[in-house]
């Protein structure tokens, strides 16, 4: 048997529904998800799902429907999602944190044959019999729908198949190892649970899901219970860890590696995390349509994990263009774009809006701005949206909050463009200071300058105690242009 895969000893493997049997039939007695107290083997995963196909079936669902799964991260939604993939339907998860407004826009977009919610009683849906037929399935049959409402606020769906999971799962890198015991902190509903159902699979990698809402001490908790392999978060997530008062106690020394990404990450807490975990800290970087983009490997340099986003995965071909859509030469800032079998077929029943990313050879704009260096190392100055103008300068304020936060006393901040009457659009910086910390606006603004250029500098800056955040647990930069609008509600400990 190999020793990164699962063996493979029946039909040949088109589908991730042929996967699972072949992981059924190699190591159907591992554990596949961890919920609490709650344990599911991938035999039993296979079974439940089978139960559930059966109601699926029942309630009308067919080859192409639409099932969505407005559930948080469980067992529950797993299973559903194996039920819905062996009727060849299509599953589209809806984050329970997202608001009336823009659950009923994924609905509307959606039409889904069937709404599963928490009300559901999924357990014992699993103890009926199987379907007594399944649907033929192609590798080119649409899986999932992961929607993302971007700059724009307005849902879209990005499509996926199978090809696409197996085309994730040949790119995970070293963040897939056969056996592994994986830490899973975002909803199940984001691109990193919807396109990675083939890599579990085929290593037979265990799920530990964190409770919901997420709390710091609970994921310590289940690094040290379940003996964790491989831990995951966002910037955010992995500040409010590190910073837990179980910290310095609770038994690390399981990982093998911390990965984060999806947001800026601050130099010092690449440091911090090495130094708390005793293992190698990888950072990704890709969008939702992309679903695979770059990564850091397990022996790069402290700088390159702290300052760069990594090289294409395996797979993947990364480009910087200009606006004349030509590629610039390494060193110069443009528009990230990629191309590989991993990135969405397209926007659910939306070709306009695809043809807008997504041309004619593959190659997916994935909207943010970086450099590369001549090894194909990407660096990240900040998402186009972002970008503001002062004084017809333009700033990326990635650029500014990771300047910021290498201050010994900030320990997060977001920097976005607000009106001005003179300048067209000034700086604002909200920023969250460090245990026994007292930095002054002045102090930091100082900072900036000696490192960045003056007009970068930034022009307001609020000390708050907290950043808000979206559901995805990204700073809310459109909360905080609200906040600092004129007659915005204030949330602040003080502005200058």
């Amino acid at each position: 048997m190999s020793t990164d895969r699962v063996s493979i000893t029946t039909a040949p493997i088109r589908t991730a529904v042929d996967l699972m049997q072949a992981t059924v039939e190699a190591h159907g007695d591992r554990e596949a998800i961890v919920e609490g107290d709650q344990r599911l083997t991938f035999a039993a995963w296979d079974r439940a799902a089978d139960g559930v196909a059966a109601v699926l079936v029942d309630r009308g669902v067919g080859k192409g429907d639409v099932v969505c799964l407005k559930l948080p991260s469980s067992i529950g939604y797993a299973v559903c999602y194996q039920a819905a993939l062996r009727l060849g339907a299509i599953t589209s998860g809806i984050n329970p944190r997202l608001g009336p407004t823009e659950v009923a826009g994924i609905l509307e977009r959606a039409r889904p044959r069937v709404v599963i919610t928490e009300d559901d009683d999924i357990a014992s849906w699993s103890e009926l019999d199987p379907p007594a037929r399944r649907p033929s399935l192609d590798p080119s049959d649409p899986v999932a729908v992961v929607w993302t409402s971007g700059t724009t606020g307005q849902p879209k769906g990005a499509v996926f198949d199978h090809v696409n999971l197996e085309a994730m799962a040949r790119g995970a890198g070293a963040l897939s190892a056969f056996g592994d015991r994986r830490l899973s902190p975002l909803p199940f509903a984001h691109v990193a649970y919807m396109t990675r159902v083939w890599d579990e699979l085929e290593r037979a990698i265990t799920t530990v899901i964190t409770p919901t809402p997420w709390k710091a001490g609970d994921a310590l908790r289940l690094i040290e219970r379940e003996r964790v392999t491989v831990a995951q978060g966002v910037p955010t997530q992995w500040s409010l860890m590190l910073s837990h008062p179980d910290m310095a106690t609770t038994d690390v020394s399981s990982l093998r590696l911390a990965s984060t990404g999806a947001a800026t990450v601050p130099a010092e807490l690449v440091r911090h995390m090495r130094e708390a975990l005793g293992c190698p800290v990888v950072v990704r970087y890709t969008s939702t349509e992309a679903s695979l983009t770059t990564g850091t490997a397990l022996d790069d340099s402290d700088d390159d994990v702290a300052h760069t986003v990594g090289c294409a995965r395996d797979g993947v071909e990364v480009q910087v263009v200009g606006d004349d859509g030509e590629v610039v030469p390494a060193g110069v800032v443009g528009r990230v774009r990629c191309r590989s079998g991993a990135v969405m077929r397209g926007y659910w029943n939306d070709p306009e809006r695809t043809a807008t990313v997504l041309d004619a050879a593959g190659w997916l704009t994935l909207g943010d701005l970086g450099s590369l260096d001549d090894r194909g190392y990407l660096t990240l100055v900040g998402r186009e949206s972002e970008m503001y103008i002062r004084g017809g300068y333009n700033v990326h304020p990635a650029q500014v909050e990771n300047v910021l936060a290498e201050h010994p006393g900030v320990a997060r901040a977001a920097v976005v463009g607000l009106p001005d009457a003179v300048l067209g659009q000034v700086g604002a910086a909200w920023v969250v200071i460090a245990p026994d910390a007292s930095p002054t606006a002045d102090e930091l603004r100082a900072w900036v300058r000696a490192r960045l250029a003056d007009y970068k500098v930034p022009d307001r800056v609020t000390f708050v105690d907290d950043l808000p955040l979206t559901s995805m647990l990204k700073t809310d930069k459109r909360e905080l242009e609200k906040k600092g609008a004129p007659g915005g509600r204030p949330m602040s400990r003080g502005t200058t």
